[in-house]
């Protein structure tokens, strides 16, 4: 079992906490003994997870924009974090086609200011910037990118991420010689309590919940999909190593799913149906204007040569344990729904090593 003693009575800044990876990171860190400090909007849309636990509770719960310097600030010199997990951002593709100029000043201002406030900041040894799997240049193919591919996008979501990873790499060359600053990417995640816009799952659970059929707009785009305790498990291990002081792994990290789970949105909602027990999809016609990538895979052979890690979890069992969150929500602290399935998966983790 990895340990992970080294986050207790740590300073821990989480951004983005009342989102649905961030709640997940709070709840886990939180459960290894860590001191949570979380920062996120007064108001957010896909906070479920966060306001039907009692974390606000167990947590430093603090509420602002990354986008006002001076707050960030603040936050910083009164509870000089060690260690600072970013992941606020505007997360929705098709939102950036909405909200254009809030995309790019969440996402590039945002994780700017995240930047700078860790240059000022005498506490902090390290810091974690989340980005995304579609910061990649995309050429439809199938064989997964690999951290040294180039960066590049068509829609303004994926752009934003990839000025994130430029700005990232600069500020780490420019300033950071003891401070070490690594970023994570990711595919799709998946799990219990996410109930944002334009994502499938949760659209999935929605409809089901309607007795409505589930509309899909790209049956056969294919997608790296991953539970989100995989994912977290990965930017754990990763801040471990940065609290470890190996200066080797601040740089980039795709964590990504095996071979096996990288299938299509109609192969996911399948399973979703089949783990429910009922339910019926349609294809539905994708909105003017909004172009979609076919094929996203990444290559994850880095940070399991390298870091460790392996994601536990197939496609099967992810999609299991995430419509099981859901159906026993209703009657569960969502706290104790994901505590019990993150020490289910590190005893996994324990009993696979």
């Amino acid at each position: 079992m990895v340990n992970f003693d080294i986050y207790k009575d740590k300073k821990i800044l989480v951004t983005g906490h009342t989102g649905f990876k961030g709640a997940w990171l709070s709840i886990w860190l939180h459960e290894i003994g860590a001191k949570v400090i979380g920062f996120s909007l007064e108001q957010y849309d896909n906070d479920y997870i966060f306001e039907s636990s009692d974390l606000k509770n167990l947590i430093v719960d603090e509420r602002g924009d990354i986008c006002n310097i001076d707050r960030l600030k603040k936050i910083f010199a009164e509870h000089k974090p060690d260690i600072v997990f970013h992941l606020a951002a505007q997360s929705l593709v098709r939102r950036s086609y909405k909200s254009p100029l809030e995309t790019i000043n969440v996402n590039v201002m945002g994780t700017a200011n995240i930047l700078e406030c860790i240059r000022e900041s005498t506490s902090v040894k390290a810091g974690i910037m989340v980005t995304t799997d579609k910061c990649y240049k995309n050429k439809e193919s199938r064989s997964g990118y690999m951290e040294t591919d180039e960066l590049g996008g068509y829609d303004l979501y994926s752009i934003s991420k990839v000025c994130d990873e430029l700005i990232i790499e600069s500020y780490r060359n420019l300033f950071f010689s003891s401070k070490l600053i690594a970023s994570a990417r990711a595919g799709n995640v998946i799990g219990g309590g996410d109930f944002a816009e334009d994502r499938i799952v949760p659209d999935c659970i929605r409809a089901l919940k309607k007795n409505k059929s589930i509309q899909i707009r790209n049956p056969y785009s294919v997608r790296p999909w991953q539970h989100v305790l995989d994912v977290v498990n990965g930017y754990l291990l990763l801040g471990k190593r940065l609290l470890e002081g190996d200066k080797n792994f601040s740089q980039a990290w795709n964590f990504a799913p095996n071979l096996e789970s990288v299938v299509t949105v109609k192969d996911i909602v399948n399973l979703v149906i089949e783990q429910w027990g009922t339910g019926r999809w349609v294809e539905s016609k994708s909105k003017e204007g909004m172009v979609e990538t076919k094929i996203l895979t990444l290559n994850a052979n880095k940070a399991k040569k390298l870091l460790g890690w392996n994601p536990k979890l197939d496609i099967k069992e992810a999609v299991k344990k995430t419509v099981e969150w859901y159906k026993k929500s209703q009657n569960s602290n969502s706290y104790e729904l994901c505590a019990k399935q993150i020490r289910e998966h590190m005893e996994s983790v324990l009993i696979n090593e």
